[in-house]
């Protein structure tokens, strides 16, 4: 490949906490467009969740329900599909950016209306991405995050891309563990996608803290004809 990618599971092991993870590309062949996300928990409420899909969208359920304690920022839905658009989220956003899209409004238009999460002191960014398959496939990516230590205001970051064949584009919440959490910064990092839905799976999977992961989702859409396969894994089973 004449475009330079990065191992995705070098990143994870090199991170004992990324938070939250959106990874958005095209595999190898061409043929696929492929976005992954993952959550991650340091709290038993934060690790009292699965995944539950439910058509073509993602859900969070709580897996213990007699153990939660808020459910205001663990319980969403991450990915939502509105017509030739699929969002994937870290939050409750997911559902701002579909009314906006159902009222024919942009991604960012939705996003100026949010702002980080108000978990002080760590402040969680919140990141999105969206896949466009209208005419041609093309995505975008997002980080709202705290302006400053305090919490004082919020800087929005979007980023559009040309999708090139076995590149992706991986973003997450944290740039590792501590107290308060260090936020992301820079740009969403460049990572390899291949052609295997098993094995891309098992990467990102495998390479997650063991102690911290909690669930991990993976759809290869078929460029072709729309139609697509997933893998998820739910540490509570």
């Amino acid at each position: 490949m004449a475009y330079s990618a990065n191992d995705i599971g070098m990143i994870l092991r090199g991170n004992a906490y990324p938070g939250r993870g959106i990874v958005i590309g095209k595999s190898a062949d061409g043929k696929k467009a492929v976005f992954a996300y993952f959550i991650m928990g340091r709290s038993e409420n934060s690790r009292n969740r699965i995944f539950v899909e439910k058509g073509s969208d993602l859900l969070i359920h709580p897996f213990d329900e007699s153990k939660v304690e808020d459910p205001s920022l663990i319980i969403y839905s991450p990915v939502r599909v509105f017509r030739d658009k699929t969002i994937v989220t870290n939050g409750d956003q997911t559902d701002t950016i579909y009314d906006y899209l159902v009222k024919k409004d942009t991604f960012e238009n939705a996003l100026d209306t949010r702002c980080f999460e108000p978990d002080e002191p760590n402040y969680t960014p919140r990141i999105s991405g969206l896949l466009d398959f209208e005419n041609s496939f093309k995505y975008k990516m997002s980080i709202l995050k705290s302006a400053d230590a305090a919490g004082t205001d919020c800087n929005r970051f979007t980023f559009s891309y040309c999708p090139l064949d076995g590149v992706g584009h991986f973003i997450h919440t944290y740039a590792g563990n501590g107290n308060p959490i260090p936020s992301f910064s820079g740009e969403p990092e460049v990572v390899a996608v291949g052609n295997c839905i098993d094995e891309y799976t098992k990467l990102i999977w495998d390479n997650l803290n063991a102690d911290n992961k909690v669930s991990l989702y993976v759809r290869f859409i078929d460029l072709a004809s729309g139609e697509y396969e997933s893998r998820m894994i739910n540490k509570n089973s």
